[in-house]
């Protein structure tokens, strides 16, 4: 079975110091916020994004534009996004997402020029710009309930994997507002019940078709189930939800 693990490692794509400036300051602050993109003009985000930049705590930046996760420091000082070096996940992303950290990464390189209108942030160089919205407005929350949540990765205590298989078979999970729970292993079809709370989803024991698969496929089964077993902690942020159990193994989940 092909894994691939997320492994954090620090990526340096370029000298990225503040500019000095007049000493004014832009008034317009996205500190606190998220922004995906809706436009770019200019060289496309290999693999199609979107760009995803997240501004949730003062001098710091995640982002993401496809592929890899990654953050670094920033200076927002003077109307420039200037980051400092990009510590980023090394999961190898198929096809031409595989050239998006790159886009990611040679767009804060240009050191680009950022303006703040309501929900519409737009960063600009001298090659082209990114529009991007408020990620509340763009992607709301998805509801637990109701959602179809297909299985993008695995976690363990040691790593995130995703795997070939894992994309085929998209194993996926239905609550219902009754308690229910219901979906797919990757191989079987699973029934149950779930008891959502705030912060926490507690899975009762799960029946399941007696289908064999092949042993690539059985084994995304087990880890499926072992994830969702008993009193799980989870979020929801925009349309991906993680759910981790106390021995740490988990999923991340895609609303379909």
């Amino acid at each position: 079975m092909r894994t691939t693990a997320a492994v954090l490692g620090i990526l340096t794509f370029a000298s990225l110091t503040a500019c000095g400036g007049d000493g004014q300051t832009t008034p317009a602050d996205p500190t606190g916020r998220t922004f995906v993109s809706t436009s770019v003009e200019g060289d496309p985000i290999p693999g199609g994004g979107p760009l995803v930049l997240g501004f949730t705590d003062p001098g710091r930046l995640s982002v993401a534009a496809g592929c890899n996760q990654g953050s670094a420091d920033v200076d927002l000082a003077d109307g420039k996004l200037v980051a400092g070096p990009l510590a980023m996940t090394l999961m190898a992303c198929p096809g031409e997402a595989a050239g998006a950290d790159a886009w990611a990464a040679g767009l804060l390189d240009a050191q680009p020029n950022w303006t703040l209108d309501g929900d519409t942030l737009t960063l600009t160089t001298a090659s082209g710009s990114v529009t991007l919205s408020d990620e509340k407005v763009a992607r709301p929350d998805r509801p637990v309930f109701g959602t179809t949540w297909t299985v993008t990765a695995l976690i363990s205590p040691d790593a995130v994997t995703t795997t070939a298989v894992l994309e085929q078979t998209a194993p996926q999970l239905l609550i219902a507002r009754d308690g229910s729970a219901s979906g797919f292993t990757g191989c079987n079809r699973m029934s149950g019940s779930a008891d959502v709370q705030p912060s926490s989803i507690t899975f009762g024991p799960w029946a399941t078709t007696r289908m064999a698969c092949p042993p690539d496929v059985m084994e995304v089964e087990r880890a499926v189930l072992a994830a969702l077993t008993g009193e799980t902690s989870y979020s929801v942020h925009s349309d991906t939800m993680q759910v981790t159990n106390a021995d740490g193994f988990g999923l991340t989940l895609r609303a379909s």
